[in-house]
């Protein structure tokens, strides 16, 4: 593995030019030449792949402390990388659940043991993640959820039901949500657990998507043992915890990911239908907005180290941000890319269709908006 050094010893602008330059040459070809022609299979390939490439170049895990392997880094680098990534149409790895959110909240909220554990091969790319929050009657009302972790001999024994679970079928591992005190008040009876996806009693059945794609999956749980020091915190602790991953997941590492993907299909664009007047005003649109991303994701980083409000403001927009632009982006693509590219805009526009649901819906997030942020009244 490739050491990055730290900003403090060259300068942000630095580690942005020596990070684009690796990345000029980094990227696999048959990604940055054929991404809107590959399979599935191909695609997840050259994902993992980009995992491994990532750790041997030293830009795994930028911002995770170098004891466990990472980069010892900040929001900065990170949220600089993937943007960078974006421009040069770098794949998102499949450990990216693992690494922008199970990864931050044990950093915060994980006992030494399990970031010792957990962290390094979470880095090196060779265990990949998935979270198990959302419930056939919980999705947007995650303090529903009805998976039960009932105590068992030096542990829990989990049973219960997880749906819309990103990349369980590539999963070593899940961070679950479950009820550990069925008779506690609401917000007060869950707690967080850390699952060997390997265990007996775990069945994954594949959700088949619109796009044809199979991202999600469906968990079952069925008397599955885990043992206590693979609970994230203490017993009835889970609905705090498990907030500080949702921030994590609509915040900047997660934001700026996304931007990858939106970028690589707007440059997609651009250079397909740029050259048609009638598109040009459009293209400009999702080009600005594009930017603007950009540009909100640059004050996160400003305001990280600032005030916790300021930080939080910053952002609680993001999610709507790129959901929305992405969409739209695919929508454009779909009705005007020419037929070589075809096959690539109907799955990505099928795929960006849940974008404004998963995640918390977009009209959560704007009622988040309007009374936690802009303090209107409900």
């Amino acid at each position: 593995m490739t050491t990055v050094m730290a900003r403090g010893e060259q300068g942000l602008e630095a580690f942005a030019a020596e990070a684009e330059k690796w990345l000029a040459t980094a990227v696999p070809a048959q990604w940055r030449d054929n991404r809107g022609r590959l399979t599935g299979e191909q695609s997840d390939a050259l994902r993992r792949e980009w995992d491994h490439i990532l750790w041997e170049g030293g830009y795994s895990g930028l911002s995770i402390p170098r004891e466990y392997g990472g980069g010892g880094l900040g929001l900065a680098e990170e949220v600089v990388f993937h943007v960078l990534a974006g421009k040069a149409q770098a794949p998102d790895g499949l450990t990216r659940v693992g690494k922008t959110l199970v990864a931050p909240l044990l950093i915060k909220s994980g006992s030494p043991a399990q970031r010792e554990k957990y962290l390094p091969p979470m880095v090196r790319g060779d265990e990949v993640w998935c979270q198990g929050f959302s419930e056939p009657e919980a999705g947007s009302d995650l303090a529903n959820i009805q998976t039960r972790a009932r105590r068992a001999g030096g542990g829990y024994l989990l049973t219960g039901r997880k749906v819309w679970t990103s990349f369980a079928q590539h999963a070593h591992r899940c961070l679950v949500l479950a009820q550990s005190q069925p008779d506690a008040g609401r917000y007060r009876n869950l707690s967080m657990f850390l699952v060997d996806m390997a265990q007996p009693g775990i069945t994954i059945s594949d959700i088949k998507q619109i796009s044809g794609a199979v991202h999600f999956a469906e968990v079952r749980f069925d008397d599955v043992f885990v043992a206590d020091e693979d609970r994230v915190g203490q017993d009835g602790e889970g609905w705090r915890t498990a907030m500080r991953v949702l921030a994590d997941e609509r915040g900047g590492v997660e934001s700026a990911t996304r931007y990858v993907e939106i970028r690589s299909d707007l440059d997609l664009l651009l250079d397909s239908v740029g050259h048609r007047p009638e598109l040009a005003g459009t293209l400009r649109d999702l080009d600005v907005r594009a930017e603007l991303l950009r540009w909100q994701l640059a004050k996160v980083v400003d305001r990280e180290a600032g005030a916790n409000a300021a930080f939080q403001r910053s952002a609680s927009v993001l999610k709507v941000m790129w959901s929305e632009l992405w969409q739209d982006v695919t929508r454009v693509g779909l009705t005007t890319a020419p037929h070589e590219h075809r096959a690539h805009w109907r799955y990505q526009y099928l795929e960006a269709r849940a974008v404004s649901i998963y995640s918390g819906t977009n009209e959560i997030q704007r009622n988040i908006l309007s009374e936690r942020i802009l303090g209107l009244p409900r």
